[in-house]
């Protein structure tokens, strides 16, 4: 074990804060949000081409799917790891040996941590690991936006580049759909560190078609949450201004029934103009747009099966399209 460890035995890694003693036997050790013990669990190693292209380059994103989530949004794609907690309890060194192998075999262009928040203590040791085997490629955290400020900062000696949701303006729709009334605020300060550590995406500033380092801010547009949209886009333009890299998803696919009827159902063409035309307006300069036209929700491409060897089923490049006003 490692000298954060101790976030195991009063667990305080995301800003829940259970206090659970994560190395209680029994249930007691699942007792938090995340539903997850002191154990190691992993759904999927391997090669994922569905990120925006800066990480995807040709070879794909090496990602690391941790089980459970600290977010456990209702309506998460995801689901089957983040809510139902699928994987497997893995031992260190076999994960830092999965990553050596698909470094070699598969030549991923970053090793990418997806929802690590909840393992943090195995993620600071893995990554001096692989960089003491001789790994110079980037670490991505792929991460919720509810993220700890205090465990960011010790987050910073280990990653390259963030990926963080930003995934709520409205207080009462975290509360509802995440059950974290404070999302908006922690999110806000979460994003503001790392781009405080690490800046913006730097393929932006260096022309390279592969990032290194920065930060690329996330937001998925839900179905009949046009406003929350509109004001999450309006907050992070006053917050961090128009050269704030954003990706803006329009992917969203129901996979369970869900008590509020809009989320039973996809994503219209003509709400995801009113956002994309709002970020437009706002000035944003620096824009991935994933146009619901090219996404793959009939086939299912965005929609992971875990219970496979291989979750997502084509290996092909994100739709995503960089938009942007002044720049290519």
């Amino acid at each position: 074990m490692c000298r954060f460890d101790p976030g195991f035995l009063e667990c305080r890694l995301c800003p829940r804060e259970c206090r659970v003693n994560r190395f209680e036997p029994g249930k007691g050790g699942y007792a938090g949000f995340c539903r997850q013990n002191h154990e190691l669990r992993v759904a999927y190693i391997g090669p994922h081409f569905g990120e925006e292209p800066p990480l995807t380059g040709t070879r794909g994103s090496g990602t690391v799917f941790f089980s459970g989530c600290s977010l456990r949004c209702s309506f998460c794609q995801n689901y089957q790891i983040s809510r139902d907690g699928m994987g497997r309890t893995m031992e260190l060194r076999a994960v830092f040996k999965s990553i050596v192998e698909m470094i070699e075999k598969k030549k991923v262009h970053n090793i990418n941590f997806v929802t690590p928040d909840h393992f943090f203590p195995y993620v600071f040791r893995l990554v001096p690991m692989l960089r003491k085997e001789g790994c110079e490629l980037p670490i991505v955290y792929n991460l919720s936006g509810y993220q700890s400020v205090e465990m960011l900062r010790i987050a910073n000696e280990y990653s390259d580049i963030y990926l963080p949701d930003f995934k709520y303006s409205d207080p009462a729709l975290s509360a509802r759909l995440s059950k974290c009334k404070n999302y908006p605020e922690v999110a806000l300060q979460a994003i503001a560190e790392m781009i405080k550590q690490k800046g913006f995406l730097d393929t932006f500033e260096t022309g390279a078609p592969l990032a290194r380092k920065g930060v690329l801010v996330r937001h998925l547009i839900l179905p009949g949450k046009v406003q929350n949209s509109i004001n999450a886009l309006t907050t992070l333009f006053l917050e961090f201004g128009p050269l704030l890299p954003i990706s803006l998803m329009s992917q969203y696919t129901p996979v369970v029934p869900a008590k509020d009827p809009d989320l039973n159902r996809a994503l219209t063409p003509e709400e995801f103009d009113q956002v994309y035309s709002h970020a437009l307006s706002l000035g944003f300069e620096r824009l991935f747009v994933q146009f619901p036209e090219k996404n793959h929700s009939q086939d299912q491409f965005f929609v992971p099966d875990f219970t496979r060897d291989k979750p997502f089923p084509t290996p092909a490049s994100h739709d995503s399209q960089c938009s942007s006003g002044n720049n290519p």
